[in-house]
């Protein structure tokens, strides 16, 4: 058997007026998501449990079948997994932000991406950061574009710490961290600020007419977490594909190997066609793969609803589409397709409301057909809904005859 898991980060939308009442998904032309939901089982997932936050190291822990209640630490260490940074007991790891701040008296965060800067010129601000700011207890790592990661070794602070994309538009006053060790985080980030000003990197951006990264931005932080491999629980081999250091490194916890795909950016420029080849390529050995596309939450946290509507075509056309039309030389197969939690355009930041799934075998007696396209009203409608959502990947691996069976009643 084979699994294979495909994932547009954020598609989950609310209704909007400039779209006649409807969502992204409903508006976007979707002809192969739609095919499975009619075709397989349709639903909604529950990746967020209460008093999480909504982001994506929750969610795609849930979709991988992880409790993320008894497993979550924090994003940074999952993303340290993935650069192979090696943590101790007492490591802190935390997601480092390139971000523009703007403003004279109060700094505001203009730009969490720092108008997605290149990961070429990212790593030489990074570095020179750790040249200036870093030493054998503070230590920086270059990462992809805008993410990059801060290890504090030897670490006893316990912090609260906003994510940036939650703050857009802002005053970064009432969101800088807070708690024990807050002003050698603080104090990190607005040495950050005196240093960057007048980079030569930042130099060329201006000149360009692009948004400088003036500032880093710390946050997600956690310590080493313990779970078990899913490899090893479900007696498979497998592949993850992202271009997302959180994914990757979720994925070598779980014991999935990761595949990199040249062109793979984390956003709407993503290598979508060489995603979907190297997932068929690997299935061809393996019995699972796992495919993420960041572009429609991108699309998302900047509003642009234009975008994040091409964004999920092209998530369906290049990734669902490609990999649809070959799976079955593939069978036996279950393919799962999914948003790991809405990004709507209206709040520009990550909601805990449930997402649409759907579920297509190659086993008829496998499929519900109870879907008729693939949205949030269509899988609301028909009442199927995993929650938790981190329950779905045991009957999905296991037993999906009977979780169709159960929903059919």
């Amino acid at each position: 058997m084979k699994y294979i898991i495909l994932l547009g980060d954020g598609m989950a939308d609310y209704p909007l007026k400039e779209l006649g009442g409807k969502t992204p998904l409903e508006y976007a032309h979707t002809p192969y998501m739609d095919r499975i939901a009619k075709e397989g089982t349709l639903g909604l997932i529950d990746t967020i449990p209460a008093g999480l936050t909504p982001g994506s190291d929750v969610a795609i822990m849930s979709v991988l079948g992880y409790d993320p209640k008894e497993c979550y630490t924090g994003r940074g260490p999952l993303e340290a997994a993935n650069m192979g940074v090696a943590l101790g007991a007492d490591d802190l790891a935390f997601r480092c932000n390139l971000v523009t701040l703007k403003g004279d008296a109060e700094y505001m965060m203009d730009d969490f991406t720092s108008g997605h800067i290149t990961s070429e010129e990212a790593k030489i601000i990074i570095n020179d950061i750790n040249d200036e700011l870093g030493n054998t207890i503070f230590q920086f790592y270059p990462g992809v574009s805008y993410r990059h990661l801060f290890v504090w070794r030897d670490s006893k602070a316990l912090l609260e710490t906003t994510p940036p994309h939650d703050i857009t538009g802002h005053a970064v006053r009432d969101y800088l961290p807070r708690g024990e060790g807050e002003e050698a985080i603080r104090g990190l980030m607005e040495r950050s600020q005196a240093l960057l000003g007048d980079h030569p990197v930042n130099r060329l951006r201006v000149t360009a007419r692009k948004k400088p990264a003036n500032s880093i931005w710390l946050w997600g932080q956690g310590r080493a977490p313990k779970f078990a491999r899913l490899t090893d629980k479900y007696n498979m081999n497998g592949g993850m594909i992202s271009a997302v250091d959180l994914l990757n490194g979720i994925g070598i916890y779980a014991g999935l190997k990761v595949i990199r795909v040249n062109g793979a950016t984390g956003y709407v420029d993503t290598n979508y066609i060489g995603k979907a080849g190297a997932a068929l390529d690997t299935l061809r050995n393996a019995d699972f793969v796992f495919v993420h596309v960041e572009a429609p939450d991108e699309m998302g946290h900047e509003g642009n609803v234009t975008g994040k509507i091409r964004a999920i075509e092209d998530f369906d056309e290049k990734i669902v589409g490609a990999i649809l039309k070959k799976i079955y030389g593939l069978s036996p197969f279950r393919l799962l397709v999914l948003s790991d939690h809405p990004t709507p355009i209206s709040l520009r930041t990550h909601s805990s409301d449930p997402s649409p799934f759907a579920v297509l075998s190659s086993g008829k007696a496998e499929n519900l057909r109870n879907g008729s396209t693939f949205s949030e009203k269509s899988a609301l409608r028909n009442g199927v809904k995993v929650s938790p959502g981190y329950l779905l990947m045991d009957s999905f691996i296991k037993d999906w005859k009977a979780f169709v069976e159960e929903n059919s009643r």
